[in-house]
Order: structure tokens, then sequence, then C-alpha cells
């Protein structure tokens, strides 16, 4: 079974006037209805055409002033934000730079000191006690913490020896082939 893939145009052939009465009386009608229309409308525009241009006017009057007071107001908002910002940014920034410069000087003042001090430090820290308090304590109580650190210090390096002892024995090094490795 074939199907056509044209589509075949169908004319309407016009009905001659005078052919169908109906046709024609319903078209009187509709013409003589439009023409009433067409006659109110006109009339009604040429009565109401300055209430309306007055009315459009007021309206028009009233969005521009509303428009401007929403203006007005984003206006004012935007600047109070903007000054906010600022201020925010400027104590901020006073902030961070009172902040960096002490996060400077503690890392300055920990590189200066040596590793001794740095893990006397680390000790006295673990007890719970800062330098100040060290040094306001009593001569006898701070014999007792020196020698405590002392103890510590030797007990850490003693592992750290170990450590590193055990590190290579199990790399398979031997220290005298570092040595030789090192000469060369």
């Amino acid at each position: 079974m074939l199907v056509s893939a044209q589509q075949q145009a169908m004319i309407l052939l016009p009905k001659r006037p005078g052919e169908d009465p109906t046709a024609e009386a319903a078209s009187g009608l509709q013409s003589a209805a439009l023409q009433a229309l067409r006659d109110n409308v006109q009339a009604q525009a040429s009565q109401g055409s300055t209430q309306v241009q007055a009315s459009i006017a007021r309206q028009a009057t009233q969005q521009v002033n509303a428009a401007t007071a929403i203006s007005d107001k984003v206006d004012e908002a935007f600047a109070k934000t903007r000054v906010q910002l600022q201020t925010v940014a400027s104590s901020a920034s006073d902030e961070a730079k009172t902040q960096g410069s002490s996060a400077l000087d503690a890392f300055k003042d920990y590189m200066s000191k040596t590793p001794e001090e740095r893990l006397r430090d680390s000790i006295l820290e673990e007890m719970g006690i800062t330098q100040e308090e060290f040094e306001a304590m009593p001569p006898e109580k701070q014999l007792a913490v020196s020698q405590e650190i002392a103890q510590r210090m030797q007990d850490k390096t003693a592992m750290a020896q170990v450590e590193k002892d055990q590190e290579s024995r199990t790399s398979g090094k031997d220290p005298a082939t570092d040595m030789f490795f090192a000469s060369l």
C-alpha cells in the first residue's frame, strides 16, 4: 500500500452573492453591529479622552515619584553599606597588622633561639610552666625544674639517637659506607 506524501489543496469556491439569503442577513447584521460599536467607542473616546489623559498623567507622575523614592532608598542603602564595609575593612586591616606583627615577632623570637633553648621551652610547655612563671619561682624550685628539664633533654637525646640507629639498620646502610661515599 502506497501513501502519497503530497497533500492536495482544497479550494472552496466562494458563494455568489445572492445565493444564500441567511449568510447575507448575518453579514448585514454583523456589519451594522460593528458600525454601532465603532460609533460608541468614538463617542466615549471623545468624551473620555480628556479624563483618560488626566488619569494617565496622574498615574505617570505617581510612578515617577515612586521610582524616584525607590532610587533614593537604594542609593541611601548603598551608601550605608559602603561606609560599613570601609569601616570593617579598615578595622580588619588594623587587626591583621597587629596580629601579623605579633606573629612575625613570635616567629623571629623562635628562630633566634638555639635548638637547646627551643627544646627547653617545649619541655617547660609540656610541664605547663611559662618562662615568666619559671623566673618568678624561688631558687630551690627553679633548681628542681632545671634538673627535670636536663633529665628530659637527656632522655629525648637518647631516644633520638636510638631512632637514628634503628633507621640506619632498617635501611641497610652502614655508617662506614656513608662515610666512604661522603668522602668521594
